[in-house]
């Protein structure tokens, strides 16, 4: 039964549409059965239905309308060429698995492209339905000549146009189930017939064919022909691509099916092949008989094939019936059916939505309506690249922090104060070469506005992919933090960025250290990394959980705590070493604790000096005025005490050196520390 009714829709619009084509009756029939057949049999959906369409109808009329005249021999011949090589380019995409370039042609595209077509067709209609003699190419020719004709109206002819639109509407109203097309064109030729209408100036398809498709003979080997007609045949491959694919997803969301878009391509480009080859022109999938197709029950595409048997069965009973069908009757299925491409619901959504999909959509719809067909499909798509380039060129990049708990990431507001000494950064967005640019340049601009941040952070689980120009961006971020005495750290890098920095050997140049746990990440760079000494003398901020029982003594010192300090500049001494130097009878000398009292009194060197970092730096520290007295200075983990030799250094003292890794390296040596109670 789906077959019968796929066989019912489908023969009239297979003859209509190739009417829009400018080609014979038969070429429709043939592309109906021949594509119909073949991309059932290679195709990758069960349900979508291949054929004659109207956009692809008219966008081959376009094609070949510029360099030869409809209706001759030569034109039939072109379309069939036409097919064959926007098959090709089909066939191509798919065994080369490039399917997924589709994803990247907005639907704005087709729905800009169909609303124009649908414009053209109906307008292009108009003469037909009316039965007036002029010819034209273009939309303004066109419509010149209905206004300049229009009082040379064939009443007959027009009578019957008229009551073909009416009939359709009316049996759509009655009963929505009956195929409407149909029963009007039957009832029209009937008419035709009984009263020899055809005799008194109504113009008739004439006799159909009651033969099998025959090979066409085409000029494959004609180089210059087949020039002539690339450009045409490249916008018929991809807008009968873009348009199967789009039916195909349509389907899908009803059916749950997932299809192979590679499958479907071999199957559309040999189904196009095959109609060029046997006297057919260009198809491609039908949404309206596709989802006549599911509607029907039919779970595989065996009725599509048994529909392309009946076509041609009723297409030997019915010829002479067929020959009375008034081409005015198919210039009102025509209209009718232009109406229904205009899907004024997508239009709106489209409009409402952002202004890029809007700006395709209008451009492809006026490229349609007043420049070729081939050259508005392919703006179309090109516009849809580029508008897919300018937005995956700017990924967005911003600071973050913690949260009010502590426990997310969230983005940093204007009003809020970040750490002075450790930048955050999350990329949302790919780092391929025609990003990079913009993200450096944010980056850059971050640092540039926080030029005592020395150490970034990147959240990189929005990267999903990263080109070598994303990894030499890195590096020259690495490159201006490490001028600040800083570096840059990574975490939630994504497996495929991951693999990349690690063949081209950023992740050896970095260091396993330099990718964290996001868990890990702070509380890593916080007793590592950031300077206490700035933390507690210089920073109100506490901006990550780590820093929250930091003291805050904030005082004016005449000291710049954010110079880097050159390495190796100040000397040190290990744990071990330290111990056994207080308690050997060597060399004198004092330990100089320089954290706040709270921290000391938590456990520190038993023979160690309270003397707090700002005091020290404000002379009023009681130091040894001796300079054979060793100095050494400690603090939790080795940068405060590095920042106050170094100080004393530049101001003239010698003999100074600093503990190894701090309190943090004394306690891990398993050595003996005071608690004060």
């Amino acid at each position: 039964m789906g077959s019968l009714t796929i066989t019912i829709i489908l023969l009239p619009q297979a003859i209509a549409f190739a009417l829009i084509a400018e080609l014979p009756p038969q070429a429709g029939l043939y592309t109906a059965i021949v594509g119909g057949l073949v991309a059932a049999l290679w195709g990758a959906s069960s349900h979508i239905k291949t054929g004659p369409s109207n956009a692809i109808s008219l966008l081959v009329l376009s094609a070949l309308a510029a360099t030869l005249t409809p209706g001759t021999p030569e034109f039939v011949v072109a379309a069939g060429m036409l097919a064959v090589m926007a098959g090709i380019f089909q066939l191509t995409m798919g065994l080369a698995r490039l399917g997924m370039l589709v994803n990247f042609v907005s639907h704005s595209v087709i729905v800009g492209f169909a609303s124009g077509a649908a414009i053209l067709i109906a307008i292009n209609q108009v003469r037909r339905l009316l039965g007036l003699q002029f010819s034209s190419q273009t939309l303004i020719e066109t419509l010149y000549g209905v206004s300049s004709t229009i009082l040379h109206t064939h009443w007959p002819t027009a009578a019957l146009g008229v009551s073909t639109i009416g009939l359709i509407f009316l049996i759509r109203k009655l009963n929505p189930k009956l195929p409407a097309i149909f029963l009007s064109m039957t009832l029209i030729s009937i008419v035709v017939y009984i009263l020899a209408l055809d005799r008194q100036g109504v113009e008739v398809i004439g006799q159909l064919p009651t033969s099998l498709p025959p090979l066409a003979q085409l000029p494959i080997f004609d180089i210059n022909f087949i020039a002539r007609l690339s450009t045409g045949a490249l916008a018929v491959g991809a807008i009968g691509l873009v348009q199967t694919t789009a039916i195909s997803r349509a389907i899908s969301a009803q059916t749950g099916q997932r299809t192979d878009s590679n499958q479907e391509f071999i199957g559309q480009g040999l189904a196009n092949i095959a109609a060029g080859l046997f006297s057919g022109y260009a198809c491609s999938g039908s949404f309206a008989i596709s989802a006549v197709h599911l509607k029907s029950g039919a779970r595989s595409q065996i009725s599509t094939i048994f529909s392309s048997v009946l076509v041609v069965i009723v297409m030997f009973t019915i010829a002479p019936l067929a020959a009375f069908l008034p081409r005015t009757a198919l210039a009102g299925v025509l209209i009718v059916t232009a109406y229904g491409m205009i899907d004024q619901a997508e239009i709106r959504r489209i409009w409402r939505s952002t202004r890029g999909d809007a700006i395709i959509m209008l451009t492809t719809f006026l490229g349609t309506l007043f420049l070729s067909l081939e050259f508005a499909v392919l703006a179309g798509i090109l516009l849809s690249f580029a508008h897919y380039i300018m937005k995956t060129s700017v990924p967005r990049v911003y600071a973050v922090l913690p949260d009010e708990n502590f426990s997310h990431f969230v983005q940093q507001r204007a009003d809020q104060a970040p750490c002075p000494q450790l930048g955050i950064i999350k990329i949302s967005g790919d780092l391929y070469f025609g990003a990079v640019s913009h993200v450096e340049e944010m980056i850059l601009e971050h640092l540039g506005q926080h030029p005592d941040q020395r150490f970034l952070l990147f959240r990189m689980h929005g990267v999903n992919q990263c080109d070598f120009s994303g990894i030499h961006m890195l590096e020259t971020i690495r490159h201006t933090c490490q001028e600040r005495g800083g570096d840059i750290f990574f975490m939630k890098v994504q497996p495929p960025s991951m693999a990349l920095m690690k063949t081209t050997g950023f992740y050896d140049q970095l260091g396993a250290d330099h990718f964290l746990k996001e868990e890990e990440a702070i509380g890593y760079l916080f007793h590592k990394l950031i300077d206490p000494a700035i933390c507690i003398y210089e920073c109100p901020v506490r901006a990550f959980l780590e820093c929250q029982n930091l003291p805050k003594q904030l005082h004016t010192l005449n000291e710049d705590l954010t110079t880097e300090i050159p390495p190796d500049s100040v000397a040190e001494i290990t744990p071990l070493n330290l111990w056994k130097k207080l308690h050997s009878e060597g060399k004198p000398c004092q330990v100089i604790d320089v954290r706040e009292p709270r921290e000391f009194m938590r456990g520190h060197i038993p023979e160690a000096e309270l003397i707090p970092f700002p005091k020290l730096l404000t002379n009023g520290a009681n130091l040894p005025p001796d300079e054979t007295v060793e100095l050494i200075f400690v603090c939790r983990g080795g940068r405060r005490s590095t920042r106050a030799a170094h100080i004393l250094q530049n101001r003239g003292r010698r003999n100074v050196r600093v503990l190894q890794g701090g309190m943090l390296a004394w306690e891990a040596a398993g050595l003996l520390e005071a608690i004060d109670t």
